[in-house]
């Protein structure tokens, strides 16, 4: 008996093989991105885990002026402080052979000998720069590999004011570094910014700081409290011109690697659940109509002595069958797709290694809810049927009874031709399988706008910050504060056709218990080269008394206009101020707060001073201010906007693009799934009507006419729905993408409605022209026997 209905199972398959497989690849879709999401987040989650562990990735970072090596040992002491290691960090320019603009890089000192204590280097090639040849260096990895760099090869460094040649000795990795920026970069570029280790006695020497450090990193006991272990650094750190320690969740690499994370947990958790929703309703859908069409050979299986419990596991098996296709399918095509982020990753992110995560636990989450979804949507549609009796099974349903449209108010032959009468009737008829069709192709419709919305973001995102806000060329950071005599004498270097000054204070600011750590930014009144924008993308003036900052820190502070903000300052005399709020702006990039600079000025007390200057350059003589600006001493770090526009688009925009393309390819397959389920549906119910109208002499047009009308009425009533549901999954992902260094903007324009309602109209087109070569194959006599 099992076996009959075995055969009979793969029978029907062959005969539902183009439904079957639709389903199949709606349930693939939904594996393959939840192997995609998790696969990729399991892989950067568990390398990191693992990097930082082996390689001693410190708890607490803290920078200051000069303390002598003498105060490590206090350090160390602290309550909670496993281990301790000091060192020096300075920023300088490098020329670099084939490149007219100079590159910025950290000069790290490390152990003269010995290893580091925290976070050691990873060797790639070659070895540590020895303290006693003098002039070596190990290059980070990225940098190296940019300008071709090797064991034994050159590269000249302005050091404190000195140009110095250097050898490099090996290339190397750091867990510090996985994500390395520049100052105020937003975007890695190994090209232009790079890590030199040098011997602590070299550094020491080159900057006067013999005996000294000017940072120091920790590693905290286990369970220790790291905000009493910042505190007490802060105290023994003050006097020496501390700048704040901070905690690894605010580590510039570690808060980048850390947001990624959190869009990748984002992107699995909100996107698979919708494909599985959609895979459970079409089972559902399918098996409803399969089963009342087969109602009575349900009967005759239960004549012929064939259990309610039989005829139930036969059609789990069928759903089962598809299931297992699915997951099939979704396996291999989410373990392929992984593997490929996993190598964009590997470009993007500093690790030694970095391999696509086959969790199991992950390939049996995505299985098992996949096929519970399946089982889900079988459920209803067999329980039903299976436990009628076989009587009443093997009974054709009572003829259908149907009623003038409104009721014969209104007569609808005088406004509309017979042939769509035919269709409205049809609809109005079987209301909730209209509705479900409806709803089906509305969740196709709204998957598309939920994936195809992020490109418009991703423009506004460039647009807002590469030609609306900071529209300056280059951008120039001093070794340390200058005076405002520093602008004039910028503005006379050659190319620079305008200069602005800007000011970057390290602050905390705190309002009631909660507090940030950030980069307060002083600019002109007026600026006109670096500017700030409010929520309409307009141009802020901003007061001459007061903080402007974005609505991320206003929410993260939890501050509105108007409120007190205690304002810690990190350098100089280390005074607390208070400051109101006088603006809150829009910004997608970090944790932003600016002010007027000469009211920066007036609340430090000082004279005017200056950071660096934002410069508009004549790109045409560019390379004459490249080379004045290779041996100027002041200079340490400069900031190129072209480059930086082109590195956002080739990292986080292309990342972001090809995920997103991914899953709106995901969300194509679906909607063809969706609308080719409904119109095969359609016409196994129907088909004994077409093949009437036929023998009544209607042609093979307009039969099929009727099937594709229908069609066209149902894909137009879903449009709106899948609208509305669709900015609604955009704002899920949105908030899903929102971390404290990203936000990406919610825009969902008529050109993603639009492109979304093409996709499924297309779909609803191409699935009717299939369909209705089915329908010109109708064998009349076959179709019109009758059941009784």
């Amino acid at each position: 008996m099992i076996r009959v209905l075995d055969i009979k199972l793969l029978r029907d398959l062959r005969r539902l093989w183009p439904q079957a497989l639709a389903i199949a690849l709606v349930m693939a879709a939904g594996v393959a991105t939840l192997i995609l999401g998790a696969g990729a987040h399991d892989s950067l989650a568990t390398t990191r885990e693992r990097y930082y562990e082996a390689n001693r990735f410190a708890d607490v970072f803290a920078g200051l002026t000069r303390a002598p090596k003498a105060l490590q040992p206090e350090i160390a002491a602290i309550d909670g402080v496993a281990a301790a290691e000091t060192r020096i960090e300075k920023i300088a320019l490098a020329d670099l052979p084939g490149m007219a603009e100079p590159a910025s890089v950290l000069l790290v000192s490390v152990p003269d000998h010995g290893e580091q204590v925290l976070n050691r280097v990873y060797l790639r090639s070659g070895r540590m720069p020895s303290a006693d040849s003098g002039g070596e260096a190990l290059a980070s990895a990225g940098f190296a590999r940019a300008h071709g760099l090797r064991e034994g090869s050159t590269i000249r460094v302005l050091i404190n004011g000195r140009q110095r040649e250097l050898r490099i000795s090996g290339t190397a990795l750091s867990p510090e570094f996985v994500y390395a920026l520049g100052p105020g970069a937003l975007m890695p570029d190994e090209r232009r910014y790079g890590i030199l280790y040098l011997p602590e006695r070299e550094m020491s020497a080159a900057y006067d700081l013999e005996g000294a450090f000017n940072s120091v990193s920790l590693r905290l006991v286990r369970g220790s409290n790291p905000d009493k272990v910042i505190a007490a650094l802060d105290r023994l750190l003050d006097r020496y011109g501390g700048l704040g320690a901070y905690p690894r969740k605010d580590q510039t690499s570690h808060a980048f690697l850390d947001a990624e994370l959190q869009q990748l947990r984002a992107m699995s958790r909100i996107l698979p659940p919708i494909f599985l929703v959609v895979s459970a309703f079409l089972v559902n859908m399918t098996l409803t109509r399969l089963i009342a069409l087969e109602r009575e050979r349900i009967g005759l299986l239960k004549a012929m002595g064939y259990s309610s419990l039989a005829v139930v596991r036969h059609y789990a098996g069928f759903v089962t069958l598809i299931a297992v296709l699915g997951i099939a399918i979704g396996v291999v095509a989410g373990t392929w797709l992984g593997a490929g982020m996993t190598t964009l990753y590997a470009q993007f992110f500093s690790f030694p290694f970095l391999v696509f995560s086959r969790n199991p636990a992950v390939y049996g989450i995505a299985a098992g809810a996949t096929y519970a979804a399946a089982l889900l949507g079988a459920v209803k549609a067999v329980r039903e049927v299976a436990w009628l009796s076989p009587a009443v099974a093997m009974s054709p349903p009572a003829p259908q009874r149907y009623r003038k449209v409104l009721g014969g108010r209104v007569e609808l032959s005088r406004y509309v031709r017979q042939s769509s009468v035919i269709v409205i009737r049809h609809l109005t008829h079987w209301p909730l399988r209209t509705l479900s069709g409806i709803f089906g192709m509305a969740l196709a419709v709204a998957i598309l706008v939920g994936s195809l919305w992020t490109f418009g973001s991703i423009n506004l995102m460039i647009d807002a910050t590469f030609r609306l806000s900071d529209r300056q060329d280059a951008a120039i950071t001093f070794t340390s504060l200058r005076p405002m005599s520093a602008l004039y004498e910028a503005r006379r270097l050659p190319a620079v056709m305008e200069a602005e000054p800007f000011r970057a204070l390290p602050v905390k600011l705190r309002h009631g218990p909660a507090e940030r750590r950030v980069s307060l930014v002083g600019k002109s009144r007026e600026a006109s080269l670096s500017r700030v924008l409010d929520g309409s993308l307009k141009p802020v003036v901003l007061p001459s008394e007061g903080l402007v900052i974005s609505d991320a820190l206003a929410r993260l502070l939890r501050a509105g206009i108007g409120d007190e903000i205690e304002v810690e300052i990190l350098e100089g005399r280390r005074q607390t101020v208070m400051q109101p709020v006088s603006a809150i702006i829009t910004g997608f990039i970090g944790l932003t707060a600016y002010m007027n600079l000469d009211a920066m000025n007036r609340m430090l007390m000082e004279g005017a001073a200056i950071s660096g200057v934002y410069l508009g350059l004549d790109m045409e003589a560019r390379d004459q201010l490249f080379s004045v600006l290779k041996e100027t001493p002041a200079a340490s770090f400069i900031a190129l906007q072209y480059a930086a526009l082109e590195k956002f688009r080739e990292t986080l925009a292309q990342n972001v693009t090809i995920m997103i393309s991914v899953y709106a390819a995901f969300a194509g397959i679906i909607a063809f799934g969706v609308v080719y389920n409904f119109a095969r549906i359609s016409l196994s119910e129907q088909g004994r009507e077409m093949a009437s109208l036929r023998v009544l002499g209607f042609t093979k047009a307009e039969v099929s006419g009727l099937l594709m009308g229908e069609l066209a009425v149902v894909a137009i009533l879903a449009q709106p729905l899948g609208w509305l549901l669709g900015y609604s999954f955009a704002l899920m992902m949105a908030e899903g993408f929102r971390t404290e260094l990203y936000r990406v903007p919610l825009v969902v324009n008529r050109e993603v409605f639009a492109w979304a309602s093409l996709v499924v109209f297309a779909a609803a087109a191409v699935s009717g022209l299939v369909v209705r070569r089915r329908i010109d194959r109708l064998d009349m006599i076959e179709v019109l026997k009758t059941r009784e």
